[in-house]
C-alpha cells in the first residue's frame, strides 16, 4: 500500500473532482451559460447565490483562527478583505448586492434574504459548519473549488455581457475582481494543502472535502431547480 500520492498526483486527483463534478456542469448553470434562464430564474440565482457569496469571509475567518503560523494568516487574511472590504474598498459582498441591483432587485430585498430558499440556506450553514469543526488543512482543501473559478468567470462575464444585455453593466464589477482574487486564492490554498497533507489519509481526507464542497455548489442548482422550473 502507498503511503502518499506524489504532489503531482495528488493534484491531478484534486483537479479531476472539479472536472467531474464542479457545479459548471449543473443544467441550471448550462442553460445559465447559454442564455436560457428567464429573468425570473436569474434573479433567483443572483438572489440565492449572495447567501453563500455573504458566508465565504465568515467560513474564511473560521479557518483564520485555526491557521498556526502568522505567515499564513497574514496571506489568508485578505480573503476576507476582499469580500468584507475596508476604506476605499467596497470589497465583493458591496459588489454581489449592486448585481442584484442591476437584475432589479432592491437592496433591501438582498439584505433581508427573503428570496433565500430553505435548501440554500441548509446548504450553505452546512459548509460554515464543516470549515467550524474540520481541522484546518481539510477546510482549506473544500475551497479549492477556486481552482475551477478563474475560466468559469471569465466566461460569464462574457455571457452576461451578450446574453442577458438588461443586466446593467456596473452589476459585473464583482466577475471583474475575482479574476485576479481566484487565481490567487487557489494557488495559495493548494500550497498549503499539498505543504500539510502529509499522509494518504490526508490526502483522501482534502479530496473528500473538496467532493463536498462541490456537492454543496451543486445541490443550491438544486434547490433553485425545483423552485423555478423551466416552463418551456
Amino acid at each position: 500500500m502507498i503511503e502518499r500520492l506524489s504532489s503531482e498526483e495528488f493534484i491531478k486527483r484534486l483537479r479531476k473532482i472539479g472536472e467531474l463534478r464542479y457545479h459548471d456542469k449543473h443544467p441550471y448553470h448550462v442553460r445559465m451559460h447559454e442564455g436560457k434562464l428567464s429573468p425570473e430564474q436569474l434573479r433567483a440565482w443572483v438572489a440565492n447565490r449572495f447567501y453563500y457569496q455573504k458566508n465565504i469571509p465568515v467560513k474564511d475567518a473560521l479557518i483564520l483562527s485555526k491557521l498556526p503560523t502568522r505567515e499564513d494568516r497574514r496571506d489568508w487574511i485578505q480573503r476576507i478583505i476582499d469580500h468584507d472590504g475596508r476604506e476605499g474598498n467596497d470589497g465583493g459582498i458591496e459588489a454581489w448586492i449592486r448585481l442584484g441591483e442591476a437584475v432589479d432587485i432592491p437592496r433591501e430585498e438582498m439584505l433581508d434574504e427573503r428570496h433565500v430558499l430553505p435548501a440554500v440556506r441548509f446548504a450553505v450553514d452546512a459548509y460554515v459548519n464543516f470549515c467550524r469543526l474540520q481541522p484546518w488543512p481539510i477546510a482549506v482543501a473544500s475551497s479549492l473549488t477556486e481552482l475551477f473559478a478563474p475560466t468559469l468567470v471569465s466566461s460569464r462575464i462574457a455571457v452576461f455581457e451578450q446574453l442577458y444585455p438588461w443586466i446593467r453593466p456596473e452589476g459585473l464589477e464583482y466577475f471583474r475582481a475575482r479574476l485576479h482574487q481566484a487565481p490567487r486564492d487557489a494557488d495559495h490554498g493548494l500550497t498549503l494543502v499539498i505543504r500539510e497533507c502529509a499522509t494518504l489519509k490526508e490526502q483522501e481526507q482534502a479530496m473528500a472535502a473538496l467532493s463536498f464542497k462541490c456537492d454543496v455548489l451543486w445541490s443550491l442548482l438544486d434547490a433553485l431547480s425545483l423552485a423555478f422550473p423551466n416552463k418551456e
